[in-house]
């Protein structure tokens, strides 16, 4: 199997840090040179000891199982012989108590707008199988 990094980095710098009062923005890197920004979520640590323009742990679950689900689908929908000229997928993911009574990420919707082209089109049966067996292999969604 393989191995997959990121490297999280937070520094306190000048800030005060057992009164709480500090900011909770860090960088992400990954393997491949990438650098996002990231924070705790504004809902979870109120502005400004958070950052309402960095990605927060809940938004990448979101984003990672969207994009996880996105791209077996493009496989499959290509294997099948099916055109995919865009996918856009406004995914949520809500938070809740689990059945241990413990706050998680108790949902994720995920609702793809595909736009088709080619001679070949999907049915409605096709769609369905389609995002049936990404969900099936997606990565993400089986480590839950």
């Amino acid at each position: 199997m393989a191995t997959y990094t990121a490297t999280v980095t937070w520094k306190r710098g000048d800030q005060s840090f057992l009164d709480r009062k500090y900011s909770r923005a860090h960088e992400i890197r990954f393997d491949g040179g990438t650098v996002v920004p990231g924070s705790s979520s504004p809902h979870v640590v109120r502005l400004p000891l958070s950052r309402e323009d960095a990605a927060d742990p809940e938004e990448m679950l979101v984003a990672s199982l969207s994009m996880c689900h996105m791209l077996f689908f493009l496989d499959f929908a290509s294997r099948a012989g099916f055109v995919i000229d865009s996918y856009v997928d406004a995914a949520t993911g809500e938070m809740g108590k689990n059945a241990e009574g413990r706050i998680a990420m108790t949902k994720a919707t995920l609702k793809p707008a595909i736009v088709w082209s080619g001679e070949k089109r999907p049915s409605a049966a096709d769609v369905a199988a389609l995002h049936h067996k990404s969900h099936h292999e997606c990565y993400i969604a089986n480590s839950f």
